[in-house]
């Protein structure tokens, strides 16, 4: 899907070139794009190799494991349906631990271990469990105690206070995480409150029959799905035995 984009982009970018006479301003706009990435890349390297060596310092000296002993609460909370002593929580751990001091490369691996073993509780393989969209949730808004990758960018092209912005960083994955969290735990809850349309004779969830007045999986109070006293007079009827059931 995302190859699609950027080819509408691209085709886009040439039929407006060409409509309004300006290919020669397109081309040089390409090259200069192409010069200044690999330009920002090289620039990347030195800096990443630096911040990422300090940090592999610190792993080395435990610091992700102290780091994962003061998370493990909050991992529970936020995971409590993975049971105690699992691997996914040392992964889930270790993974949280990187994405804050702004290891991405270290992350990465450890949050496809998590899933990896969340998958193997997840029962329906098809749909990914709540523990897998907890995980997915925080590594998208992350708290982030140096944010290595835009400090080395602002390094690059030449900023005079390239760590100015480590303050406004956390606040910012700060406030994210937290709205993670609790849109999280919404879906968690409405989920776990929100009960089946009908139950069939194995106890397994039916949808509402064609016609039943209500929409899907709007009960009363009685829990007949939506359909009211036609409901209830059917079942009524069969348990007394009038034969046909009431319309």
């Amino acid at each position: 899907m995302v190859n699609i984009i950027w080819l509408f982009f691209i085709v886009i970018s040439f039929v407006a070139a060409i409509m309004n006479g300006r290919m020669e301003a397109l081309t040089e706009a390409a090259f200069e794009g192409a010069k200044s990435g690999v330009t920002v890349s090289f620039g990347l390297i030195s800096v990443m190799v630096f911040w990422l060596g300090l940090m592999r310092i610190g792993e080395d000296a435990g610091l992700l494991r102290k780091i994962a002993v003061l998370l493990q609460p909050v991992v529970r909370f936020l995971f409590p349906d993975v049971p105690k002593g699992h691997p996914a929580l040392g992964y889930i751990m270790s993974n949280m631990s990187a994405n804050i001091l702004g290891l991405g490369n270290a992350a990465t691996p450890m949050g496809i271990k998590a899933m990896q073993e969340l998958q193997k509780l997840n029962p329906e393989k098809e749909t990914a469990s709540a523990a897998m969209c907890t995980l997915l949730a925080l590594n998208t808004s992350s708290i982030t105690l140096v944010p290595t990758t835009l400090i080395a960018i602002r390094m690059t092209y030449g900023s005079a206070n390239p760590t100015e912005i480590v303050g406004t960083t956390l606040a910012a994955t700060l406030v994210a995480t937290i709205a993670a969290i609790a849109a999280d735990r919404w879906y968690r809850h409405r989920y776990r409150r929100k009960p089946p349309n009908s139950i069939g004779r194995n106890g397994t969830a039916m949808k509402d029959p064609p016609g039943a007045q209500g929409p899907p999986g709007n009960f009363d109070s009685e829990g007949f799905g939506g359909q009211g006293e036609t409901a209830r007079d059917n079942l009524l009827a069969a348990k007394h035995g009038k034969g046909e059931a009431l319309v």
